[in-house]
């Protein structure tokens, strides 16, 4: 559990700052989920209430409506969040700064005041039905048309469309170029013509997931996120904060499930097979790794450094340490199978889609053997 000040150079005031924290959230506690409401409204409310608190965008600067502070203030707000089982800071640092590396200084005064206060809700359209991990296989085109562009195409995957009030878009904005250099990022209105949202239900029931139809939909030049071609450093910008455990508050939870598992192994000595002894062993292991590799990650944002392919790393670290840590647990702690399951058996069927949802485990792969290693293509006859 990463409950004591990160050990990376850490501000000063990070101590008082979980404090501080700790207190708001003893006089504010999680509000109860009314009867049918459906969560991203119930996460909404709580999106409202931590800001009233001044508790989201703290690495944001002050005049984009945050609080000027580092990324590590915001990471102990996750932490502390994911300490108590409660939902995490809204996710919408990973949109929030990737306005902020490429968006305009008007769009940013504009934008992201209205997205931190939860003025205005985002998703994000970037998987398509043929292009959901290899980004740069899209094929939803963005044409120029003077002052503005016509895009046309389809995105699938793109959570809670259904209650959201723009779309960071990413379109193709020209058919010849590179697949990495010709993708462009826009903000994207979802009341515009052309545009039409499908909730996907999944088989628990939910509808998290939505398909976006775009028919010539008209986007202004000004909607348009920095320059033409800025689309795969924005998206790599974004996923790197989606792959940061300590960003999200998983690192915490993760560590108090470790932590679970490794008390009742204590208690059932003489009942707990040996090999499932050794499972919570790897299962400390992967945890380990990955609050290593999370806080390299996050040093590596505070010296300034851009995001680059090795959060493709993160994604497999974070995938194996949450399945096999979900299924021991299962092993560890079988009434949680019980009665259609408990809390810990919901986590585990979530955790299955960590091979496919944000990056496939084998297109990170990929990734890391092209981008990070410089490994040749294999030839094959």
């Amino acid at each position: 559990m990463t409950d004591t000040p990160l050990d990376f150079g850490d501000p000063a005031d990070l101590n008082r700052l979980r404090t501080e924290f700790r207190a708001w959230l003893a006089e504010h506690p999680l509000p109860e989920r009314h009867l049918d409401e459906p969560v991203p409204v119930f996460l909404h409310r709580w999106h409202r209430l931590l800001y009233s608190g001044g508790w989201v965008g703290l690495d944001v600067p002050e005049r984009y409506g945050g609080r000027g502070l580092t990324a590590l203030h915001q990471v102990a707000i996750s932490d502390e969040l994911g300490v108590c089982q409660a939902p995490g800071v809204p996710r919408i640092g990973y949109l929030a700064h990737a306005l902020l590396e490429f968006a305009s200084e008007d769009q940013r005064l504009r934008m992201l005041p209205r997205m931190l206060a939860g003025d205005e809700v985002w998703c994000q359209g970037f998987s398509e039905p043929g292009a959901g991990s290899d980004l740069a296989g899209m094929s939803t085109f963005a044409e120029r048309r003077d002052d503005h562009y016509m895009v046309r195409g389809q995105k699938l995957w793109t959570s809670y469309a259904q209650y959201s009030d723009l779309c960071l878009l990413l379109a193709r904005t020209d058919r010849e170029g590179s697949p990495h250099r010709s993708i462009t990022a826009f903000a994207l209105p979802l009341d515009r013509a052309g545009v039409t949202v499908r909730p996907l239900r999944a088989a628990n029931g939910d509808d998290e997931f939505c398909e976006l139809f775009l028919d010539d939909v008209r986007v202004e030049d000004s909607e348009r996120v920095g320059s033409e071609g800025d689309g795969w450093p924005l998206a790599m910008t974004t996923v790197s904060y989606e792959r940061n455990a300590l960003d999200t508050g998983h690192l915490s939870k993760y560590g108090l499930l470790v932590e679970r598992l490794r008390s009742t192994a204590q208690e059932r000595a003489d009942t707990l097979p040996d090999g499932l002894r050794s499972e919570i062993g790897q299962c400390r292991v992967d945890y380990e790794v990955l609050v290593a590799h999370a806080r390299r990650r996050t040093a590596e944002r505070l010296s300034g450094q851009l995001a680059g392919p090795e959060s493709s790393i993160d994604k497999l670290l974070m995938t194996r340490a949450e399945q096999r840590l979900y299924e021991t647990a299962l092993k560890v702690l079988p009434e949680q199978l019980a009665e259609d399951g408990g809390e810990i058996f919901g986590e585990y069927l979530y955790s299955r889609a960590a091979s496919v949802y944000g990056g496939t485990s084998q297109i990170q792969r990929n990734i890391i053997a092209k981008r990070v290693l410089h490994l040749p293509s294999s030839g094959r006859p």
